[in-house]
Formats: C-alpha cells, sequence, structure tokens
C-alpha cells in the first residue's frame, strides 16, 4: 500500500521509534515498524509501543545503539532504552528446518509442539507467515513510506474477523500464550474469532500450565489493566481461559449469580472506568478482589482448627493464598503486600470507636481499603459477624467529616478496663533497692 493509500504519518510515530528505523536504513539494513502498532494506526488509535523489525542480527543492533541490551532466550530480542519508553527490535525470524541438524542448538521444541528456542533467522516473507494473527503481519518500511500486508490483515480489519495464520491448533501448541492474545485482540478491537480460532482453545486451555508464571502475570496485566478487562473475564471463562490462570477459583466460578462471580464482574467493571477516565489502577486491587474468598475459606479454617484470632488467621492465610497462586501466575511482592494490606483494613475498619478508628482513617491504604469495603458491601459479601451496610455509610461519612470518628470515641465517665501485669506489678517502674537502715 503506498503512502497515499493509507492514513499512517511519521508524526503520529513515536520520535524514538522514528530514530531506531533511520539508524537501522542509515546502516543499511531493512527497517520496519510491524505488527500491533500498525495495526493500530490504520484503526485510528493510538498505540502503547511500537515494535522494529529488521535483517540485523540482535548483535548488529547492540552495535549500533549504546542504550541496547539484549533480553530473551527463547526468542532473542533488542531492547533500546529512551527513559521509560523502550523500542523492541527483532530480527526476522526464518522457519524451522527439521532436516537441518544445526537448528537444534537455536531451535528447540517440547514434547507438547511449544517452542522452547526459536533463534532461527530468515527474510520478511518468512517472519510475516511466523507472526501469529493476520492483523499482526503488517509492516511499515521507512524506505518508502508503504505498508505490506503478507496475509490480507487489512482485508479482516475490514471485515472484523481475528484470523491465525497457519493451522490454528499447530500454532496454538507452539505458544499457548495466543490463546490469551485471541480473546484481548477481540475485545480490544471489537472483532469476532474465526471459527477455527475459536473451536480449539477450549480444549488446548490446559497447555497454560506450562506457561512461566512471570510471563502470565504479564499477560494479566494487558488483559485486565487496559479497559477490557469485563469483556474479557466473561470471554475467558467462556474458553475456561480464567481457570487456568486462577485454579484456585475454579469452585468459586460455576454459578453466574454467585456473590464471588458478581464481585469480581464489578471489579473489572470499576477498573474499567478508571481506565477510561485516566485515573490510577494498581494490580494490587485487583489481586486482592480475586484472592479473597480463597483467602476468607482459609482464614474460617485457622480460626475454627487452630483457635487464631481474625488477624493472626488473616495474615496467616493471605501468605498462604498467594503462595498457592503463584505456582501458576506470578504476584510480584510489591502488588501482594498491598494486597495484604487491603485484607486487613476490612478488620480494622469494623472498629468505629477510640484511637483505634482514628488511627484506621489515617492510614495510607485506607481508601484502597474503604473501596474494598465499599465493593463487598454492593456484592453482599460480609465477614462473620459484620454489618457491611452500617459500617459503609460510617466510613463514607467519616471522610466528610473526621470529627465523627472522635465523637464517636469511648464517653467520658466510662473508664476502659486496664490490664494488670503478671504478678500484680504496675506499669510504673519500681525502686527494687531497700532503703537503708538508720545507724
Amino acid at each position: 500500500m503506498p503512502r497515499d493509500e493509507h492514513p499512517i504519518s511519521r508524526k503520529d510515530i513515536s520520535p524514538n521509534a522514528l530514530k531506531v528505523l533511520y539508524r537501522l536504513h542509515n546502516a543499511g539494513f531493512d527497517a520496519y515498524l510491524v505488527g500491533g502498532c500498525v495495526r493500530d494506526l490504520l484503526l485510528g488509535l493510538q498505540p502503547k509501543d511500537f515494535d522494529v523489525t529488521t535483517n540485523a542480527t540482535p548483535e548488529e543492533v547492540k552495535k549500533l545503539f549504546r542504550n541496547c541490551r539484549l533480553i530473551g532466550r527463547r526468542f532473542r530480542l533488542a531492547h533500546i532504552l529512551f527513559g521509560r519508553e523502550i523500542i523492541e527490535v527483532a530480527t526476522f525470524r526464518g522457519h524451522h528446518n527439521e532436516d537441518d541438524e544445526s537448528h537444534a542448538k537455536i531451535a528447540q521444541q517440547d514434547e507438547h509442539g511449544q517452542l522452547v528456542r526459536d533463534n532461527v533467522y530468515g527474510s520478511i516473507e518468512e517472519d510475516a507467515e511466523r507472526r501469529d494473527f493476520t492483523v499482526n503481519a503488517l509492516y511499515y518500511n521507512i524506505a518508502d513510506f508503504c505498508i505490506y500486508d503478507f496475509a490480507n490483515g487489512v482485508a479482516d480489519i475490514e471485515a472484523g474477523v481475528l484470523k491465525l495464520i497457519g493451522d490454528p491448533e499447530i500454532r496454538y501448541r507452539e505458544d499457548p500464550v495466543r490463546m490469551l492474545r485471541a480473546v484481548r485482540f477481540a475485545t480490544k478491537l471489537n472483532m469476532a474469532l474465526a471459527d477455527d480460532v475459536r473451536l480449539p482453545i477450549k480444549s488446548l486451555a490446559g497447555l497454560l500450565k506450562n506457561i512461566p508464571p512471570a510471563r502470565l502475570f504479564d499477560e494479566f496485566l494487558k488483559l485486565f489493566m487496559a479497559g477490557r478487562a469485563q469483556a474479557n473475564f466473561d470471554m475467558m471463562c467462556e474458553f475456561q481461559l480464567f481457570q487456568q490462570l486462577f485454579p484456585i477459583l475454579k469452585s468459586y466460578l460455576d454459578t453466574a449469580d454467585a456473590p464471588p462471580v458478581k464481585m469480581l464482574r464489578k471489579a473489572f467493571a470499576d477498573t474499567d472506568k478508571r481506565v477510561i477516565n485516566e485515573q490510577r489502577v494498581t494490580p494490587a486491587y485487583l489481586v486482592a478482589v480475586l484472592l479473597w474468598w480463597p483467602l476468607q475459606a482459609r482464614r474460617e479454617q485457622l480460626q475454627n482448627e487452630g483457635g487464631l484470632p481474625p488477624m493472626d488467621a488473616i495474615n496467616i492465610g493471605s501468605a498462604d493464598v498467594v503462595h498457592r497462586q503463584s505456582q501458576t501466575m506470578a504476584i510480584p511482592k510489591r502488588f501482594s503486600l498491598t494486597a495484604r494490606d487491603i485484607w486487613q483494613m476490612q478488620l480494622r475498619l469494623q472498629n468505629t470507636r477510640g484511637a483505634r478508628a482514628k488511627k484506621a482513617l489515617e492510614q495510607s491504604k485506607f481508601r484502597a481499603g474503604y473501596d474494598f469495603l465499599m465493593l463487598r458491601q454492593a456484592c453482599s459479601a460480609p465477614m462473620p459477624g459484620e454489618d457491611l451496610p452500617a459500617l459503609a455509610k460510617f466510613w463514607t461519612n467519616a471522610q466528610n467529616d473526621p470529627n465523627l470518628v472522635q465523637n464517636n470515641a469511648q464517653p467520658k465517665g466510662k473508664k476502659r478496663p486496664t490490664r494488670r501485669r503478671r504478678g500484680g506489678r504496675s506499669r510504673g517502674r519500681q525502686n527494687t533497692e531497700r532503703a537503708p537502715k538508720n545507724d
């Protein structure tokens, strides 16, 4: 597609991406924008990142850029760092030649057909055939400003149908994360999945167990922190993909009207609204919501069997459920610790009297804990003996009138009972030396 037949302009491309493209081009290499950024520009969307592909090897790219680092074992990539922005540069991928023994060191599949090493380089035509979806096999050439469409991706965009390049089952087995990408692209681009793309997903969903937990967390962020969380949740449950990411929640997803499902859908809907309104969102809040019901089951078990106090049961139970979930999808500590603070706040917010209530209002995690309390109140998810409507009303009013907490303190004239220390000693420090006798 020549320049006068498509809407992509260099003014819509990141200046840093243009620097990378031009430096590669001026060094004698081919240089293209590729994939999602080209697709989004054609759709009139603003890409979140810009990926570059070239016939230069990662080592050759590194020689051209001092701000470059090479990453990846399965896919060798070059990351060009410009402050917070990273331009990812990939070398054209080639086809595997099973008869060539030299490829054994650079390309390897496991017993499920998943690629565990894939550093075979080739031409741009081969690279296009190695792409997953037709709408991602689009290339913008910095040399002539043309778009190269190798798989009729433009036609599929116009038809609103998401198609895979090659046999869908083989492509899913090569990289099971493509099933998650299919869901994400379908909801993001408002496209329907082609029949051959949709049908194998449910039977192959279990292959996600072979994906490293850290990579699944990256996919979790793309699925649930980009404004399409509720739609992605519904579609993932339909294809039994969500249960693979969160096996700890399988028993809670059987009934669509169950409180856990209502709570999850509302949390995802609230997150979508905040993303659309450009408000701050954090994965820690969603982690707190996702693991709340398994935590309550574990907390009750610890209290009933071990006789633990509620806060101790919350602390031990939270460590248990986070550890179990991290076996499937890794949760970075900075998010799991914040989730634990939100859970602890649910107990602290039960106390509406005295200094403890005032201290809870001053906590840095109060707002997150309050939002979580309001979510539970909206979804009828109280803890044993908890009056959620009354608590929600009190803490809503307390934020508008902080004196409400002070006025709700212990009435004057009634002293709180004090504990006596063992041995009957008072709290004051006593002199144990005997007074000298007068001679």
